[in-house]
């Protein structure tokens, strides 16, 4: 049976658009493409992992141990990673155009600098968190914070690992190359095989299991830059004079994304104090949310803001509008995402996580606590848009000040929901929180159209 002409002349008409659009629109397509798909093993890898935490040992003691280390100690690499995307991006863009020459010079002091970045970290853990596990407001009950407390020598080296894999990432970025996110993965998978190799009790596999995924990692990341030339040895100088635009932009990220991190461990804090398990709870909810918001946020950062950078280095007349566009269109796919995650959301807690410790009641639990969180979906696909056009125009100081705002808007809404909603509450704080920063970032990009 032929197709009806209106089809056909509707199809003819769709190719004629994507025949005509402009090369950012497919450049864009064609990496969130690519980074979907490394997203989509990285999120198979991340879930099998959350399986067999789950089924290892449910809601305890030992995981809100484990992720309450885990988190403090990711803290700053995750800020670090985070200024270094929206800096280094658009700055290497900059060199290629202009000053190639002086890459391999200024790649060689910024490993300097993330050596000692590292060393610095692991030694102010070593140091810190013991004081800070042994003290009374964090809200850890005492056989949790003697089980975290034992995690922190080995969970401590997480961070110079950590601060090398996130520039090695960054730098895969900044060429235009997305096998970092494949290489994501790793960590995860090395955690899973600790857990089914090691069946033994108590959280070592666990904790063991993370170090050797991050060592991974790195060494998975390395590897391809080595054959490509783009590791070179370190230099513990700042004679590039690419360090004048890189700390123009990194001090004021650096301000601006610490403070809007902060969130995530002022959420801990306000778990902690809701109870054992509720800060396990808020992690397997977030877990599967990760998992969407991974997919979307990755997908979208990076495809985004490499073809923005480079855009805005040629020139960049036609950069504002095709974000717009990808803005409005992210935004109506998160609200779909909404949707369907909320209908699919007991399905997907008892698939994941309900056998062996996890019970039945965990499952309702987690899967309310899921829902709620969903409605941050529509406000973060969107605004991760409109802060990779910011971030490639180089307004480092108003993505700073959003993310002070949100800072502060994540605290009131804590205080004002949490006691109402309990973990509910502060899932769906978050949710205003990116309302708040996508509808100042959209006003911030409007006023420079």
């Amino acid at each position: 049976m032929p197709a009806p002409s209106y089809l056909i002349k509707a199809l003819s008409v769709f190719r004629e658009r994507l025949r005509n659009a402009h090369p950012d629109h497919h450049a864009i397509a064609r990496g969130m493409a690519w980074v979907a798909l490394f997203v989509l093993f990285g999120s198979f890898a991340r879930a099998a992992k959350e399986m067999a935490i789950a089924y290892r040992y449910g809601v305890s003691a030992e995981v809100d141990a484990y992720l309450f280390v885990f988190n403090l100690v990711s803290w700053p690499v995750g800020v670090w990673f985070s200024v270094l995307t929206v800096v280094l991006i658009p700055l290497a863009a900059r060199i290629r155009q202009g000053s190639s020459a002086e890459l391999p010079r200024f790649r060689s002091e910024l490993f300097g600098l993330a050596l000692l970045l590292g060393l610095a970290l692991v030694f102010l853990n070593w140091l810190g968190l013991p004081l800070l596990l042994h003290s009374s407001w964090t809200g850890l009950p005492h056989s949790t914070a003697v089980i975290a407390a034992n995690m922190v020598p080995t969970l401590a080296l997480l961070a110079p690992l950590g601060v090398i894999i996130s520039l090695f990432s960054a730098w895969m970025l900044a060429a235009g190359r997305h096998a970092n996110t494949l290489l994501e993965s790793v960590p995860a998978l090395a955690v899973l095989v600790a857990l089914l190799v090691f069946p033994g009790g108590g959280a070592e596999p666990l904790v063991w299991g993370t170090l050797a995924g991050f060592a991974f990692h790195l060494a998975s990341l390395a590897v391809p830059l080595a054959r490509q030339g783009e590791i070179e040895a370190p230099r513990f100088t700042r004679r590039s004079p690419q360090w004048t635009p890189f700390w123009q932009g990194f001090g004021i990220m650096l301000a601006g994304q610490t403070l809007m991190s902060f969130t995530g461990i002022i959420d801990q804090f306000f778990a902690a104090h809701l109870g054992t398990g509720a800060i396990a709870t808020l992690s397997y909810a977030n877990r599967i949310l990760a998992l969407i918001l991974g997919m979307g946020a990755m997908a979208v950062s990076r495809a985004t803001l490499p073809v923005f950078s480079q855009a805005q280095a040629q020139g960049g007349e036609q950069v504002s509008r095709v974000a717009t566009h990808w803005a409005r269109l992210l935004f109506a796919l998160g609200v779909i995402a909404m949707i369907v995650g909320w209908w699919l959301a007991p399905w997907g807690v008892r698939l994941l996580f309900e056998r062996g410790a996890f019970t039945a009641q965990d499952a309702t639990v987690v899967t309310e606590v899921l829902r709620y969180g969903l409605a941050q979906l529509p406000f973060y696909f969107a605004g991760i848009v409109l802060v990779s056009l910011l971030a490639s125009q180089r307004r480092h100081r108003a993505i700073a000040a959003v993310g002070s705002i949100n800072l502060l808007v994540k605290v009131v809404a804590n205080f004002s929901l949490v006691p109402w909603l309990g973990l509910n509450g502060l899932v769906l704080s978050t949710a205003f929180m990116y309302l708040i920063s996508m509808s100042l970032c959209w006003l911030t990009v409007q006023r420079s159209r």
